[in-house]
């Protein structure tokens, strides 16, 4: 888990760090909070390598952008695979086959199903939990698609879930979420991804968080090891410290640059790109 805004970084160091990638061995490198050179640098990093974050309302209005060349199920598929291929790198199949995938209402749960889905393919054994099905049809095809794959789809948090599982991946809330609106069933399943011992991983937004001032400061606050930033790092990433991914390889130049930001290169067919 990645320390609380502000608080000393123990743990690790540099040459433990070092000690780790010479000996190769992936559940130490994943499970390890980040170098505290990386955590200090983590903000400014997002914000460098894209020009600057932006705010909930910069957010929502290049996604209105987006969505007036783009439908909504192919923006999600190309948002879904970006997610699963970050998550691949973070948490290699060798030592991480079995991840929670943990899915809100909204879009944000969609990219989740959509992940779900190419994680399967990939060869993970994902779970998902969904416990609030929205009956649109776009919604509905992508839990069926799950579902003809046999991918396990839960209403609540199984008991054991630390046990039985590798990592968690939020895809419960994104830059559409309000403080102060949690509601049933999130109020009780946020508290329990919190309280997990499981490595979190957050897409775009970790649930909860305010989109332009980032967590509450309270004691169920999602610490995420890493977050995969979708299309540009929110202005909440200035709160993160951990691994940050970037995925969203879909924006045209036009509102790249009517909106002031960037995406850095990505190789070759890769989906992602560390920041």
């Amino acid at each position: 888990r990645t320390p609380t805004p502000g608080a000393s970084l123990r743990g690790p160091t540099s040459l433990q760090w070092m000690l780790a990638l010479l000996l190769r061995s992936p559940l130490s490198l994943q499970t390890m909070p980040p170098p505290p050179a990386a955590a200090r640098m983590a903000s400014s990093g997002a914000s460098a390598a894209c020009g600057r974050l932006l705010s909930a309302a910069e957010a929502a209005a290049v996604d209105e952008e987006l969505f007036e060349s783009f439908s909504v199920d192919s923006l999600m598929e190309l948002a879904g695979l970006s997610v699963a291929a970050a998550l691949a790198d973070a948490f290699p199949l060798s030592s991480h086959p079995r991840p929670l995938v943990v899915c809100g209402p909204g879009n944000n749960g969609g990219d989740g199903l959509v992940a779900a889905r190419h994680l399967w393919h990939f060869g993970y054994r994902p779970t998902i939990i969904y416990p609030k099905r929205s009956q649109k049809p776009l919604f509905v095809n992508l839990a069926a698609q799950v579902g003809a794959l046999g991918i396990p789809v839960l209403d609540a948090m199984p008991p054991g879930a630390d046990e039985a599982h590798h990592m968690l991946l939020d895809c419960v809330f994104g830059f559409s979420f309000k403080p102060g609106s949690l509601r049933a069933p999130f109020d009780a399943i946020l508290p329990a991804m919190a309280a997990s011992t499981l490595p979190l991983v957050s897409v775009d937004v970790p649930s909860g968080w305010d989109v332009d001032s980032g967590p509450a400061g309270g004691a169920d606050d999602l610490r995420p090891a890493v977050l995969i930033s979708l299309t540009a790092p929110k202005a909440c990433a200035a709160h993160f410290d951990g691994r940050h991914y970037l995925g969203g390889r879909f924006v045209p130049p036009a509102i790249l640059e009517k909106y002031g930001f960037t995406q850095p290169a990505f190789s070759g067919a890769e989906q992602f790109v560390r920041l």
